[in-house]
């Protein structure tokens, strides 16, 4: 197994751990857990400041004032090609852990962040065309891929009865990087700064974190060459049917974080600063459970939590609906920030569900101990980047609600209406393939792990 030893005063890291058994309790409690956590603190490091960038356009169209010359309409679809880049991706980033190592890849998608960082700093004025705006607002969505290859990664060094926590820490510690920048952007506008002015703040940041990547970060020989695993992820339906859900839970986190300042200003117009005072409650919020709902999935079940969690989503979306037509701003807030946190709680649970899943699917084909775990974390590791690429399309989805509802109707309403159907679906289909009893009875095939869900009444399909 790989060390670290010091020689003199630098450093000596032999990059590749070639034996990695989290499953083994002697193994975890000797070395497994201290390395695992580094990584996953490193991890959640580098994934907070590419959210920070894909993200960054959601505070920069805050800076953008009628001496820009962009629409309403304008601003949302930038936000929605930001987000799509940041959705596609994630494919290829799911595929270069296996290619070319954790921390390797780490390294090389914390340093991509400069470009679009870099970038946006030179055309950030008025008079930059609008066509030139999108261009460059497309490179941030480079950002959104440091999920995909985070989670991969971080998936491999946890045993199955820890994912549900590391998995919701990672990501969580990741999606925080959202509420920051806007409140990173409120300071600047509050102290009467220019866009300028926060992207000079990031780009240090952005090397810092790849710097410490390459110091800190081990590689997995065990997932290297393995890109076969995405190939399989992808003929398995359950991946499929778990990127729809994942659409509802972190399609809603992300396209909300987009909008909502939009929302502000065009449906109750809020100023720039006083949207950015609000506009971070609920990113921070939604960040900030999603190792909740990792926890509780790990103790009642993944897909339990996740069915739950659709209902109070349709719910607060249906009085977000009524808080519009009514005007009311307080009521609006209020509910839009539970809904957040309700994404972000759904967030752990459906990311938790993933492994349960795969590890029913081994179960149940005859595997058993270590050979059933070790293809449950290879195919668990790579649907999650596809999952999660699916899921961000969701955000596209609710940027182009929005600016199509604004066109039309000249408010948000319609979008929630679109928004409220999609839960009810969500839901259904949680029940329907992970928790109803199979031929009427009350048993169901599943994982022996304590909260390994779901229950796979449909597993071969």
């Amino acid at each position: 197994m790989a060390g670290r030893r010091w020689i003199g005063r630098r450093w000596s890291a032999r990059r590749w751990i070639e034996h990695w058994d989290p499953e083994d309790e002697a193994f975890w409690a000797a070395t497994g857990e201290r390395i695992a956590r580094r990584n996953l603190f490193f991890s959640v490091l580098c994934e907070h400041i590419g959210f920070s960038v894909w993200t960054l356009w959601s505070v920069l169209v805050l800076f953008m004032g009628p001496e820009y010359g962009l629409s309403p309409a304008d601003k949302f679809l930038l936000t929605s090609m930001v987000t799509l880049v940041g959705a596609v991706v994630r494919v290829p980033y799911t595929f270069a852990v296996a290619l070319f190592g954790g921390r390797n890849w780490t390294i090389v998608s914390a340093g991509l962040l400069l470009v679009p960082t870099v970038a946006a700093f030179v055309v950030m004025e008025p008079g930059t065309s609008f066509a030139t705006f999108l261009w460059v607002g497309l490179l941030a969505g480079v950002g959104g891929g440091n999920f995909a290859s985070s989670m991969t990664n971080i998936n491999a060094f946890f045993p199955m009865r820890k994912k549900g926590w590391a998995l919701g820490l990672n990501a969580g510690g990741g999606n925080v990087g959202v509420p920051v920048i806007q409140l990173a952007a409120l300071a600047v506008i509050g102290a009467s700064g220019g866009p300028r002015v926060l992207l000079g703040i990031y780009i240090p940041l952005v090397v810092v974190a790849a710097v410490l990547a390459a110091l800190f970060m081990d590689n997995l020989a065990t997932v290297k060459n393995d890109t076969g695993a995405a190939v399989d992820a992808a003929k398995d339906p359950h991946t499929w049917i778990m990127a729809f859900l994942y659409v509802g839970t972190f399609g809603s986190f992300i396209g909300y974080s987009f909008a909502f300042g939009q929302v502000l200003t065009s449906q109750f117009g809020r100023t720039p600063l006083q949207a950015a005072y609000l506009t971070f409650i609920g990113p921070l919020l939604g960040s900030l459970i999603r190792p909740v709902g990792g926890r509780l999935a790990d103790r009642y079940g993944g897909a339990r939590i996740t069915l739950w969690n659709f209902v109070a989503m349709a719910a607060a979306t249906a009085a977000l609906i009524a808080a519009g037509m009514r005007g009311s701003l307080p009521l609006f807030v209020a509910v839009f920030v539970v809904l957040f946190a309700l994404s972000g709680l759904g967030n752990g649970s459906t990311y938790k569900m993933v492994p349960g899943i795969f590890q029913a699917r081994a179960l149940a084909r005859g595997l058993v101990g270590e050979a059933a775990a070790a293809q449950a974390r290879r195919l668990s590791g790579a649907a999650m980047g596809l999952i999660g690429a699916v899921g961000a399309l969701g955000g596209v989805g609710i940027n182009l609600a929005f600016r199509q509802s604004f066109l039309t109707r000249g408010t948000g309403t319609a979008a929630f209406v679109a928004f409220l159907v999609f839960y009810g679906a969500a839901f259904v289909v949680t029940y329907a393939v992970y928790l109803r009893p199979p031929g009427g009875e009350r048993t169901a095939a599943g994982p022996a792990t304590v909260g390994a869900e779901p229950r796979l009444s449909h597993a071969e399909v």
